[in-house]
C-alpha cells in the first residue's frame, strides 16, 4: 500500500511509542481515581460522550447539540471536581510513585496477616478498641486523606501503639495498603443499612459502612466484650477465634488464594449474639 510505504521505521517506533505512552497515563489514573467518588463521575462523562455519538448519528440535532454544550463546558467541570485526584496525581508523579511496582508477594501478606493476629490477640485480651481497614483492589486514597499518613511498615508493635487510648491516634481507623500502614485516625462511612442491629457500636457501623462501598476487609475490636469481627462484602462475621481470623485472612489476602472459593465463608455462620 502507497500509504504504508511512506512509514519508515522510525515512524512505525515513535507512533508505537506514542500510544503506549497513551495507554500508561489514562491507566494511571485509572488507578489513581480507583475506589474514588471520581469513578462514578467518570462513568457518567462516559454516558455523555456516548449519547453524544449515538444522537449524531441517529439525527437528534437538539439533543446532540446540548451534548456538545456539556461537552464544552465539561471540561472545566472536570478541573473542579477532579481536583482532588489531580492534585493526588500530580503528588505522586512528583514523589516518582507512577513507576514504582506495588504488587504484593505471598510472603509480605503472611507478614502483615501474622502482624495483624498477633496485634488483635494483645488488644482483644486487654479490650482495647481498635478498627483496620485493609485495601484490596477497591482504592481507598477518599479515607486514607481524612486521617493522618504514616506510610509505615505493618508490625504487631504499631498496631498496639496506635489503639493504645488517649493516644493522639487511637481514635479512628487504620488503613492498611502496599502492605504498609498507610493511614491513622480515618473516618469511615458508617452503614446505612436499616437491617443493621442497634446494639453495634460506632466501630462496627464503620466496618459495615466500608465495606458495603467497597471491597476491603475490615477488623474489629470490641472495646465493651473484646470480641473480635471482620467485615466483608457488606456482611459482618462476629465472635471469631483467633485461627478463624487467620484463616480469612489468608484465604482474601494470600495471592495463591485468589481464584480458589473460600469455603470458609460458605460454612462460618455469622453471629449475631
Amino acid at each position: 500500500m502507497p500509504f504504508l510505504e511512506n512509514f519508515s521505521l522510525l515512524d512505525y517506533i515513535i507512533s508505537i511509542a506514542d500510544i503506549f505512552l497513551v495507554w500508561l497515563v489514562f491507566y494511571k489514573l485509572l488507578q489513581i481515581i480507583q475506589g474514588t467518588k471520581a469513578v462514578q463521575l467518570l462513568r457518567g462523562i462516559i454516558l455523555i460522550i456516548g449519547v453524544r455519538f449515538a444522537s449524531e448519528i441517529i439525527g437528534l440535532n437538539t439533543l446532540s447539540y446540548l451534548m456538545e454544550q456539556t461537552m464544552t463546558w465539561g471540561v472545566l467541570a472536570i478541573i473542579i471536581i477532579f481536583q482532588p485526584e489531580l492534585r493526588r496525581a500530580l503528588e505522586q508523579l512528583g514523589r516518582g510513585k507512577w513507576f514504582r511496582s506495588t504488587s504484593i508477594e505471598d510472603n509480605e501478606h503472611e507478614q502483615m496477616i501474622e502482624a495483624i493476629v498477633k496485634s488483635t490477640s494483645y488488644m482483644a485480651k486487654r479490650r482495647i478498641g481498635a478498627l483496620m481497614s485493609i485495601e484490596r483492589e477497591t482504592g481507598l486514597n477518599d479515607y486514607i486523606e481524612t486521617g493522618i499518613s504514616l506510610e509505615s511498615k505493618v508490625t504487631s508493635e504499631l498496631l498496639i501503639n496506635i489503639f493504645i487510648p488517649n493516644t493522639p491516634l487511637h481514635d479512628g481507623a487504620v488503613i492498611l495498603k502496599n502492605n504498609q500502614v498507610a493511614a491513622a485516625a480515618c473516618y469511615l462511612p458508617l452503614s446505612e443499612s436499616p437491617f443493621v442491629s442497634k446494639e453495634l457500636g460506632t466501630r462496627h457501623r464503620a466496618a459495615l459502612g466500608i465495606s458495603e462501598v467497597t471491597d476491603s476487609i475490615t477488623i474489629v475490636v470490641s472495646e465493651e466484650t473484646g470480641s473480635v469481627s471482620l467485615t466483608k462484602n457488606g456482611e459482618l462475621y462476629r465472635n471469631l477465634s483467633l485461627d478463624e481470623l487467620q484463616n480469612m485472612l489468608e484465604n482474601e489476602l494470600t495471592i495463591s488464594n485468589k481464584t480458589t472459593s473460600s469455603n470458609l465463608w460458605n460454612w462460618r455462620s455469622k453471629r449475631n449474639g
